[in-house]
């Protein structure tokens, strides 16, 4: 997916044109009449002739191309059918809405004597009013926005920042709607199968919520993770608009097809489709349990079992688990004597699981990585993993272990090795630069937030400590680097910006649990090495 980032150094916001033809001469003089002016001639008469040969080259390739286009978009609309029509209609009511705040906004400051503001001359192009379109539309697009802002590999800043708020808890579906779901994809009466399910959601995304329930007869709690009405009928037609779109683009502006668009957003929508899929998510959490049964780590961390009998692709029914996350330190003091032990599981779980799982959980933050009451670690939500490469990590391993020594100049020749590109580095010009923004990591501010409140019985005084973690203060940081990367015209693998968050992520807890322990040097802290041979668990 790295291809992409070619899209950006020409502007400001990184926008190729569209449109791109050979520039022809203003004007040939084709005057025969005096012999001094025949090599300027034969010079003019040759770009023109060059010219016309790109041009009809391109119109040839065209023409070639025509065909596979019109079958590609009439293929496309076949498989969108009706729901295309729908969701064109709430698109154009989406792009009037935004376009009538950018309008108000315009107008207030169209006459100030600094002219129209900077985030306004982009109109719905600029981060905040296409992150406000992006919401507008819906589920999809709001899965595109936290994929921006997951990505700062591949996109400016401006917007990596703006679609943080995508990230916002999503609106939760009628409980009425969640049972007819439940109905239909057990294929038999809600009350045969559980107890009882909560008409109050645990949570609720973009595409899903969550019900706590009982089981019927065994008296088992779960949760029940429930695909939203439509979502996978709104999914499909987005997406493959999208795609059309970038077809079209291409194919009008052949330049764009170095970026390979198609292939990038191909990769989106086999990603998205793939989390709107519960068997998939399912088989994710299987993998990451067999995992810890091969390796002996049951005792140390766990997954929710899944129950595959009460599951479908629109619904998932897995063990509930009791915990609390990773930054609630006054309650993790009340379940384990240490939390530097807790968090040093934690670390030796995941870095483990990084070569030795078909895949990784990507999305450890704090409301899925908890410390369960039985003092073992939890892994929550699947339904964002990433897969490495051998390759990758190789060079992300010579990385961490260049970061942990603070030895730039090793670092800068691993992200060399790692990103993609067809020019010639200067490794300690980029070392320096690396090491400018490194060293100002401890400079990063960790609030811990201190409540205290007096007990009602005892009128003792309790005190709670909480972790708040600053996403955009995170990304800041990654966009440095990536920023200073692409400045040497690297380009690197998705994976790495998976791998980098997950880092932070764990940055942040040691900061709360272990201020004193450095996680790449303390020998208790075992990273996954290549070295050692690469045995997957499925």
């Amino acid at each position: 997916m790295a291809g992409i980032s070619v899209l950006r150094g020409t502007t400001a916001y990184g926008r190729l044109p569209l449109f791109h033809y050979p520039q022809l001469p203003a004007s040939i003089s084709v005057s025969a009449s005096k012999q001094k002016y025949g090599p300027r001639k034969f010079s003019l008469f040759a770009r023109y002739s060059q010219s016309q040969d790109v041009f009809t080259t391109r119109l040839q390739d065209s023409i070639e191309n025509l065909p596979k286009l019109v079958e590609d978009i009439i293929q496309t609309s076949i498989n969108t059918g009706p729901r295309g029509a729908l969701r064109l209609a709430q698109g154009i009511q989406a792009v009037i809405g935004v376009g009538s705040e950018w309008l108000a906004d315009a107008s207030k400051t169209a006459s100030s004597p600094s002219g129209l503001a900077t985030e306004l001359q982009l109109g719905l192009l600029s981060p905040v009013y296409l992150r406000k379109l992006f919401e507008r539309m819906g589920a999809t697009y709001i899965k595109l926005g936290q994929l921006i802002a997951s990505a700062p590999t591949l996109f400016p800043p401006e917007y990596v920042q703006e679609f943080q708020y995508c990230f916002d808890r999503a609106p939760s579906v009628p409980f009425q709607e969640i049972q007819a779901i439940l109905r239909e994809e057990l294929g038999k009466p809600i009350d045969s199968v559980f107890e009882y399910v909560d008409p109050t959601p645990l949570a609720s995304a973009s595409i899903a919520q969550v019900h706590g329930a009982r089981i019927k007869g065994t008296q088992e709690d779960v949760v029940i993770k429930v695909l939203k009405p439509g979502i996978e009928d709104i999914l499909v037609a987005d997406l493959n608009f999208v795609y059309v779109v970038v077809r079209i683009l291409e194919f009008l502006s052949p330049e764009l097809s170095r970026a390979s668009l198609v292939a990038i957003v191909k990769d989106i929508r086999e990603s998205m489709l793939e989390e709107v899929d519960f068997k998939k998510e399912a088989k994710n959490v299987e993998s990451f349990k067999g995992y810890l049964e091969a390796m002996g780590l049951t005792r140390q961390a766990t997954a929710p079992k899944v129950y595959p009998e009460y599951s479908t692709t629109r619904v998932l029914t897995m063990e509930r688990l009791y915990g609390v996350p990773l930054t609630d330190l006054n309650s993790i003091n009340t379940l384990v004597p240490n939390p530097e032990t807790s968090l040093i599981t934690a670390l030796n779980v995941w870095f483990g699981s990084l070569l030795a799982c078909e895949s990784f959980h990507a999305d450890v933050h704090a409301g899925n990585l908890w410390l369960l009451r039985d003092g073992r670690i939890g892994f929550l939500d699947f339904g964002i993993v990433g897969r490495i490469s051998p390759k990758t990590w190789g060079a992300m391993e010579i990385f961490l272990a260049s970061l942990a020594t603070e030895e730039y100049e090793s670092m800068a020749s691993s992200l060399i090795d790692m990103g993609a590109t067809s020019q010639n580095v200067d490794s300690k010009a980029f070392a320096r630069d690396l090491e400018n923004i490194f060293s100002s990591i401890q400079d990063l501010d960790t609030e811990i937030i201190v409540a205290a409140a007096r007990e009602p019985n005892t009128n003792a005084t309790a005190v709670s400590t909480n972790l708040r973690v600053d996403e955009r203060q995170m990304n800041a940081l990654f966009l440095d680097v990536v920023r200073v990367s692409e400045s040497y015209g690297l380009r690197f693998p998705r994976e790495f910006a998976l791998l980098m968050k997950q880092l932070l992520y764990f940055d942040r807890y040691t900061r709360l649990l272990a201020p004193n322990l450095n996680m790449l040097r303390d020998q208790r802290i075992t990273i996954a090495s290549n070295q050692s041979g690469r045995k997957t668990y499925r």
